[in-house]
This record gives C-alpha cells, structure tokens and sequence, in this order.
C-alpha cells in the first residue's frame, strides 16, 4: 500500500545483471497464472483497488492502449496471482519498452489487492514474476518505473539487484527527480 503521507517523487530504478534473486516461495495455496482472454477485468479490479482508475472504462480503455498492439504477447508476459480459492489477487506485466532505438525490459504494473498486503504475498510474486521476465528477456537490464510512496515495494526491488537509476529519458519516463527519491528513501534504506 502507497505511503502518501511521504513526499512524492517518481523514479527510475534498473536492475544489474547476474544479481541474485531471493527465493522465497508463495506461501501454500497461493499460485500463479499467465493471463488468457478476459483477464483484463480482473487486472482492472486489482488496479481500481489501488485507484489507478477512476472507472471500469477507464482501466479498460487504459489497457487496450497500453496492450492491444502485442495482444498475443499478454499470454506469457501478464502474471496473475491466485488465492488458495482461485481469484486473481495480484497482478504484474513484463513488458518493453523503447528507449530511442533501443528496446528494454521493463517491469509493470505489480500490485496486490489491498485485502491481501503484509501477508509476504508480494515479495514472493514479484521475484517469480522476475524470474519469468528473465527467461524471456534473459539476464540484462531490467527496469521499472516506480515512487517514494511506494517504498516498502523499493525494498523488495533492492533485494533483487535493483538499484535507483539516474539516467533521464529512459523508456519515455522523465526520471523526475531521482536524487530527492534517493533522499526520502534513505530514511528506511541505509
């Protein structure tokens, strides 16, 4: 869950390569799934938990934007994850993005219902969602756009060689203002 009571900036962060991963497990019942056609609700519903959206439409509208072009690519690049019973719970979207000419690897969208954070789901769904962005994409720089107010998610990432990007442009994002996320987030990562 966003900390909006931080100051906000948004940041860049890159993953180097060859760092390890941890390799904790979902906890017992808690699987994964790609996505199949008609998932886009279900990944609304998780993001409209967050506020991403401030309707149906709107998420939907997002997603075919965001989506529609590499349709087919969703099936092994859009995770979901399962609760014991079988409902998507979570979400995260390995995806691409260019920088120039260059085409990188960029991680997307990872969010769990808010009903099911601090229960050590989210740590675990985001390393196997990283595992599987690294047998597409192979072990290279990987990158994620992400904020202050998400710090205890920056936490997770650092655990997985992520590391605070200061390079401007990359992949269309501004990378606002990198050294004062850095500043706010020293205060719970030293």
């Amino acid at each position: 869950m966003k900390d909006r009571n931080l100051p906000y900036h948004s940041f860049i962060m890159r993953r180097i390569p060859g760092s390890p991963i941890p390799g904790d497990v979902l906890p017992s019942g808690y699987s994964l799934a790609l996505y199949q056609k008609g998932d886009e609700f279900d990944w609304v519903k998780i993001a409209m938990a967050h506020s991403e959206f401030v309707s149906k439409e709107d998420g939907l509208n997002y997603f075919w934007s965001e989506f529609k072009e590499y349709h087919d690519e969703l099936s092994r690049r859009c995770l979901f994850l399962l609760s014991p019973e079988g409902e998507k719970i979570g979400t995260m979207t390995n995806w691409w993005t260019y920088t120039g000419v260059r085409c990188d690897p960029w991680i997307k969208w990872v969010l769990i219902m808010p009903e099911y954070i601090g229960k050590g789901l989210g740590q675990s769904f985001f390393y196997e969602g990283l595992k599987q962005m690294i047998a597409i994409e192979g072990d290279r720089d990987i990158y994620l756009q992400t904020q202050t107010w998400s710090y205890k998610g920056v936490n997770i990432y650092m655990k997985a060689g992520f590391e605070i990007a200061f390079e401007k442009g990359l992949g269309g994002y501004e990378n606002q203002e990198p050294e004062k996320a850095e500043a706010v987030l020293s205060q719970f990562y030293r």
